[in-house]
């Protein structure tokens, strides 16, 4: 099955996507002080990083590990030259957790990010990504 997504036009530098069920996000490439929306560059961030954590939130449950936070960032340099792309992505996880141990994250997380995320498996192609986490109770 396809998935698709319709671009709509607000400006130059907005836009809006929406999915098949009517959900919109707004993007914008607007200067930084100008920004009222992600850009581009920022969603795809934003889709690895969300795909894996899908992942790794159902593994940890499956574990029956208590889990009471959990949150992530992602960044990267972009190459100077067009096409911008991303040479590399790093992924850092905080986790809450009083019971999942280094080696189970660690574990859990290679998984998601290798295995699972089909937005990492889809640009890794070209873009390598790697992780890091901390655990806290």
């Amino acid at each position: 099955m396809d998935t698709k997504v319709t671009l709509h036009f607000k400006s130059d530098e907005e836009y809006y996507c929406m999915n098949s069920a009517g959900n919109r996000t707004d993007i914008d490439m607007l200067p930084q002080v100008e920004k009222k929306a992600m850009s581009p560059t920022e969603l795809l961030l934003s889709a690895v990083i969300s795909c894996a954590a899908v992942d790794i939130v159902s593994m940890i449950k499956k574990r029956r590990k208590t889990l009471v936070d959990f949150k992530g960032e992602a960044m990267g340099p972009r190459k100077d030259e067009h096409p911008r792309k991303f040479t590399s992505i790093h992924i850092h996880y905080e986790i809450k957790s009083p019971d999942l141990t280094d080696q189970e994250a660690e574990k859990l997380i290679a998984l998601a990010v290798e295995k699972y995320c089909s937005v990492a498996a889809t640009v890794n192609e070209s873009t390598k990504i790697t992780h890091s986490f901390s655990i806290t109770s």
